[in-house]
Protein backbone atom coordinates (compact mmCIF):
# COMPACT_ATOMS: atom_id res chain seq x y z
CA UNK A 1 0.00 0.00 0.00
CA UNK A 2 1.50 3.31 -0.58
CA UNK A 3 -0.09 6.17 1.03
CA UNK A 4 0.27 9.51 -1.05
CA UNK A 5 -1.13 13.36 -1.22
CA UNK A 6 -3.07 15.35 -3.06
CA UNK A 7 -1.95 17.91 -6.26
CA UNK A 8 -3.83 20.14 -8.04
CA UNK A 9 -2.62 20.87 -12.05
CA UNK A 10 -3.72 23.87 -13.56
CA UNK A 11 -3.54 24.30 -17.59
CA UNK A 12 -1.33 27.76 -18.18
CA UNK A 13 -3.62 30.64 -18.88
CA UNK A 14 -3.70 34.94 -18.91
CA UNK A 15 -6.20 35.40 -16.33
CA UNK A 16 -6.58 39.40 -17.26
CA UNK A 17 -6.82 37.60 -21.67
CA UNK A 18 -9.57 35.82 -20.40
CA UNK A 19 -11.27 38.58 -18.62
CA UNK A 20 -10.64 40.97 -21.93
CA UNK A 21 -11.94 38.40 -24.34
CA UNK A 22 -15.00 37.83 -22.09
CA UNK A 23 -15.43 41.83 -22.29
CA UNK A 24 -15.21 41.59 -26.15
CA UNK A 25 -17.99 38.94 -26.27
CA UNK A 26 -20.08 41.15 -23.60
CA UNK A 27 -20.07 43.98 -25.34
CA UNK A 28 -21.70 42.69 -28.71
CA UNK A 29 -24.69 43.27 -27.14
CA UNK A 30 -24.16 46.65 -27.56
CA UNK A 31 -21.78 46.82 -30.36
CA UNK A 32 -19.74 49.09 -27.85
CA UNK A 33 -16.46 47.35 -29.12
CA UNK A 34 -14.80 50.80 -29.87
CA UNK A 35 -14.97 51.58 -25.92
CA UNK A 36 -12.46 49.05 -24.93
CA UNK A 37 -9.34 50.45 -23.39
CA UNK A 38 -6.70 48.96 -21.28
CA UNK A 39 -8.40 48.19 -18.32
CA UNK A 40 -12.12 49.06 -19.35
CA UNK A 41 -12.75 44.98 -19.05
CA UNK A 42 -12.73 45.33 -14.77
CA UNK A 43 -16.01 47.58 -14.63
CA UNK A 44 -17.75 46.20 -17.12
CA UNK A 45 -17.50 42.43 -15.58
CA UNK A 46 -17.84 43.67 -12.54
CA UNK A 47 -21.15 45.59 -13.48
CA UNK A 48 -22.58 42.15 -14.76
CA UNK A 49 -21.57 40.09 -11.76
CA UNK A 50 -23.39 42.56 -9.99
CA UNK A 51 -26.38 42.99 -12.13
CA UNK A 52 -26.47 38.76 -12.46
CA UNK A 53 -25.69 38.91 -15.80
CA UNK A 54 -23.43 36.17 -15.92
CA UNK A 55 -23.88 34.07 -19.10
CA UNK A 56 -21.01 35.78 -20.38
CA UNK A 57 -18.34 34.14 -18.19
CA UNK A 58 -19.42 31.03 -20.06
CA UNK A 59 -17.30 31.94 -23.45
CA UNK A 60 -14.24 31.02 -21.42
CA UNK A 61 -12.92 28.12 -19.77
CA UNK A 62 -9.82 26.36 -17.74
CA UNK A 63 -8.87 22.66 -17.56
CA UNK A 64 -7.93 21.66 -14.08
CA UNK A 65 -6.11 17.98 -13.68
CA UNK A 66 -6.79 16.92 -9.93
CA UNK A 67 -4.97 14.21 -7.76
CA UNK A 68 -7.10 13.14 -4.93
CA UNK A 69 -9.69 10.72 -2.97
CA UNK A 70 -12.43 8.87 -5.30
CA UNK A 71 -14.38 10.85 -2.22
CA UNK A 72 -13.66 14.03 -3.46
CA UNK A 73 -14.60 13.54 -7.15
CA UNK A 74 -17.89 12.15 -6.13
CA UNK A 75 -18.41 15.73 -4.67
CA UNK A 76 -17.08 17.45 -7.62
CA UNK A 77 -19.32 15.28 -10.13
CA UNK A 78 -22.53 16.70 -9.10
CA UNK A 79 -21.77 19.91 -10.83
CA UNK A 80 -23.34 19.36 -14.20
CA UNK A 81 -22.07 21.95 -16.10
CA UNK A 82 -18.63 20.60 -16.52
CA UNK A 83 -16.49 17.81 -17.83
CA UNK A 84 -14.94 15.47 -16.14
CA UNK A 85 -13.03 12.15 -17.25
CA UNK A 86 -11.94 10.18 -13.87
CA UNK A 87 -9.35 7.20 -13.39
CA UNK A 88 -11.50 4.45 -13.22
CA UNK A 89 -11.58 1.72 -10.76
CA UNK A 90 -13.20 -0.88 -13.29
CA UNK A 91 -10.08 -0.57 -15.99
CA UNK A 92 -7.20 0.14 -13.65
CA UNK A 93 -6.31 -3.40 -11.83
CA UNK A 94 -3.88 -2.16 -9.17
CA UNK A 95 -2.33 -5.21 -8.80
CA UNK A 96 -0.87 -5.12 -11.97
CA UNK A 97 3.16 -3.79 -12.30
CA UNK A 98 1.65 -0.64 -14.22
CA UNK A 99 0.61 0.71 -10.64
CA UNK A 100 3.60 -0.70 -8.98
CA UNK A 101 1.56 -3.71 -7.13
CA UNK A 102 -0.08 -1.85 -4.67
CA UNK A 103 -3.37 0.37 -3.85
CA UNK A 104 -2.43 4.01 -3.61
CA UNK A 105 -4.31 5.67 -0.46
CA UNK A 106 -4.41 9.58 0.01
CA UNK A 107 -3.98 10.68 3.37
CA UNK A 108 -6.09 11.94 5.74
CA UNK A 109 -3.67 14.14 7.19
CA UNK A 110 -6.65 16.05 8.65
CA UNK A 111 -7.55 12.85 11.04
CA UNK A 112 -4.83 14.12 13.74
CA UNK A 113 -5.81 11.70 16.35
CA UNK A 114 -3.29 9.05 16.64
CA UNK A 115 -4.69 6.47 17.41
CA UNK A 116 -7.68 7.21 15.16
CA UNK A 117 -5.09 7.40 12.18
CA UNK A 118 -3.45 4.00 12.81
CA UNK A 119 -6.65 2.66 13.18
CA UNK A 120 -7.38 3.86 9.58
CA UNK A 121 -4.01 2.93 8.21
CA UNK A 122 -4.67 -1.05 9.48
CA UNK A 123 -8.39 -1.28 7.81
CA UNK A 124 -6.44 0.18 4.72
CA UNK A 125 -3.95 -2.71 4.81
CA UNK A 126 -6.50 -5.13 5.06
CA UNK A 127 -8.28 -3.76 2.30
CA UNK A 128 -5.49 -3.99 0.37
CA UNK A 129 -4.91 -7.85 1.12
CA UNK A 130 -8.48 -8.64 0.50
CA UNK A 131 -7.94 -6.74 -2.99
CA UNK A 132 -4.71 -8.72 -3.79
CA UNK A 133 -6.30 -12.01 -2.58
CA UNK A 134 -9.33 -11.48 -4.68
CA UNK A 135 -7.16 -11.35 -7.53
CA UNK A 136 -5.12 -14.24 -6.98
CA UNK A 137 -8.47 -16.06 -6.75
CA UNK A 138 -9.59 -14.86 -10.30
CA UNK A 139 -11.83 -12.21 -9.68
CA UNK A 140 -12.33 -9.48 -12.14
CA UNK A 141 -11.26 -5.70 -11.68
CA UNK A 142 -15.27 -5.25 -11.76
CA UNK A 143 -15.43 -7.42 -8.33
CA UNK A 144 -12.61 -6.21 -6.86
CA UNK A 145 -13.31 -2.79 -7.15
CA UNK A 146 -16.39 -3.45 -4.48
CA UNK A 147 -13.69 -3.36 -1.53
CA UNK A 148 -12.02 -0.22 -2.32
CA UNK A 149 -12.82 2.95 -0.02
CA UNK A 150 -13.70 6.77 -0.61
CA UNK A 151 -10.20 7.35 0.22
CA UNK A 152 -8.56 5.50 -2.72
CA UNK A 153 -6.41 7.89 -4.55
CA UNK A 154 -7.57 8.57 -8.57
CA UNK A 155 -6.38 11.46 -10.96
CA UNK A 156 -9.58 13.54 -12.64
CA UNK A 157 -9.33 15.78 -15.77
CA UNK A 158 -12.02 18.77 -14.96
CA UNK A 159 -13.07 21.72 -17.76
CA UNK A 160 -15.52 23.71 -17.11
CA UNK A 161 -16.22 27.49 -18.11
CA UNK A 162 -15.34 30.44 -15.98
CA UNK A 163 -19.28 30.76 -14.21
CA UNK A 164 -19.06 27.28 -13.42
CA UNK A 165 -15.86 27.56 -11.81
CA UNK A 166 -17.24 30.82 -9.69
CA UNK A 167 -20.22 28.51 -9.14
CA UNK A 168 -18.12 25.45 -7.89
CA UNK A 169 -15.70 27.34 -5.38
CA UNK A 170 -19.48 29.21 -4.10
CA UNK A 171 -20.45 25.28 -3.32
CA UNK A 172 -16.59 23.23 -2.61
CA UNK A 173 -14.33 26.06 -1.07
CA UNK A 174 -16.39 26.31 2.57
CA UNK A 175 -16.12 24.49 6.19
CA UNK A 176 -19.48 22.76 5.19
CA UNK A 177 -17.18 20.41 2.76
CA UNK A 178 -15.44 17.52 3.39
CA UNK A 179 -11.70 18.00 4.11
CA UNK A 180 -10.44 16.47 1.03
CA UNK A 181 -12.46 18.48 -1.50
CA UNK A 182 -11.19 21.82 0.31
CA UNK A 183 -7.72 20.39 0.33
CA UNK A 184 -8.01 20.88 -3.22
CA UNK A 185 -10.80 23.49 -3.48
CA UNK A 186 -9.13 26.35 -1.37
CA UNK A 187 -5.61 26.35 -3.21
CA UNK A 188 -7.31 26.28 -6.31
CA UNK A 189 -9.30 29.19 -5.50
CA UNK A 190 -7.05 31.25 -4.06
CA UNK A 191 -4.94 30.91 -7.42
CA UNK A 192 -8.04 32.18 -9.56
CA UNK A 193 -8.33 35.16 -7.37
CA UNK A 194 -5.14 36.07 -7.86
CA UNK A 195 -5.15 35.52 -11.69
CA UNK A 196 -8.94 37.01 -11.86
CA UNK A 197 -9.64 39.22 -9.04
CA UNK A 198 -12.31 40.84 -10.60
CA UNK A 199 -14.52 37.67 -11.29
CA UNK A 200 -13.54 35.58 -8.05
CA UNK A 201 -12.56 38.28 -5.22
CA UNK A 202 -15.78 37.99 -3.49
CA UNK A 203 -16.21 34.19 -3.66
CA UNK A 204 -15.69 33.30 0.21
CA UNK A 205 -13.85 30.02 1.51
CA UNK A 206 -13.17 28.44 4.65
CA UNK A 207 -10.61 30.68 5.82
CA UNK A 208 -10.07 28.58 9.00
CA UNK A 209 -8.65 25.70 7.20
CA UNK A 210 -5.22 25.30 7.85
CA UNK A 211 -3.13 25.69 4.72
CA UNK A 212 -0.59 22.74 5.91
CA UNK A 213 -3.24 21.06 4.39
CA UNK A 214 -3.63 22.80 1.46
CA UNK A 215 -2.61 20.22 -1.62
CA UNK A 216 0.29 21.31 -4.13
CA UNK A 217 -0.51 23.26 -6.79
CA UNK A 218 1.35 23.90 -10.01
CA UNK A 219 0.54 25.55 -12.89
CA UNK A 220 1.44 23.95 -16.65
CA UNK A 221 1.24 23.52 -20.00
CA UNK A 222 -1.06 20.54 -21.41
Amino acid sequence: MRIVEPWVKVEKFDGKDIMKRIERACRTCYRSEGKMTEDSYKNLIKNCITSGHESVLEHEKITVRIYNDIGSYKDLTRHRFASFSVESTRYCSYDKNKYGNQISIMNPVYIEDKEVYETWKKTMEDMEKGYMKMKELGATTDMCRNVLPHCTAAEYTVTANIREWKHIFSLRANNHVHPAVRQVMIPLLKYFKEQMPEIFDEVPYDEEFDPKYYAKLSVEEF
